[in-house]
């Protein structure tokens, strides 16, 4: 009788697990999918491709967090700062490139100042975290943000910076420059402009 009982119990644990089987099947699937679409709609977006696939996370004013994939390397990173740092030189606008006017109320220059932070994990470029890191009062998600950066272009009126890596509160060593390094750094250069020689009058 007891053997009849524990059999009979038996199949009734093993069906109970079958939902539970589902559910997960259906959530990695949810998962995987997700991150395909998220992925695919980088490629698809991007401007062409010469340069790595990214998404803007998030935008607050004349802050812009994006983030790429994780498998990009830091000279794909490296090729998307150079393509900012075009744009700023020619056209200085950077509504192709995914991001929206920084300043909006100048009738000027829709795009007078502008910092681009680069992740390769999306949760750092999210809406909430950016904010965190701008207002500067929580010292763990400022490092964390720190650490966390793959790359950097910041755009003034006059000035310009990039840069590949974390933020580091220290002195570049040789050590660092393995995996953080400045690329440029300065005064923007002006386009030549051909000089017109004078009329001479008949």
């Amino acid at each position: 009788m007891d053997e009849q009982d524990f059999s009979s119990t038996a199949p009734s644990g093993s069906q109970a697990k079958k939902p539970l089987d589902t559910v997960v099947k259906l959530a990695i699937s949810v998962l995987v999918g997700s991150f395909a679409l998220i992925w695919g709609g980088m490629y698809l977006s991007r401007p062409d491709r010469s340069i790595p696939p990214y998404s803007i996370g998030s935008q607050e004013e004349t802050s812009v967090a994006i983030h790429v994939p994780p498998w990009t390397s830091d000279g794909e990173i490296e090729t998307l700062i150079e393509r900012f740092r075009k744009v700023g030189h020619e056209t200085r606008n950077f509504g192709p490139m995914k991001v929206r006017p920084t300043t909006p109320d100048d009738p000027t220059e829709r795009y007078r100042l502008l910092t681009i932070y680069i992740f390769s994990l999306d949760a750092w470029a999210e809406p909430a975290m950016l904010h965190q890191y701008l207002a500067a009062e929580d010292r763990d998600v400022r490092d964390g943000v720190r650490k966390a950066l793959r790359g950097l272009y910041r755009l003034t009126e006059s000035e310009e910076e990039g840069r590949i890596g974390p933020l580091l509160d220290g002195p570049e060593t040789a050590a660092t420059q393995i995996y953080a390094r400045q690329l440029f750094k300065g005064p923007l250069s002006l386009p030549s402009v051909r000089a017109v020689e004078p009329t001479i009058a008949p």
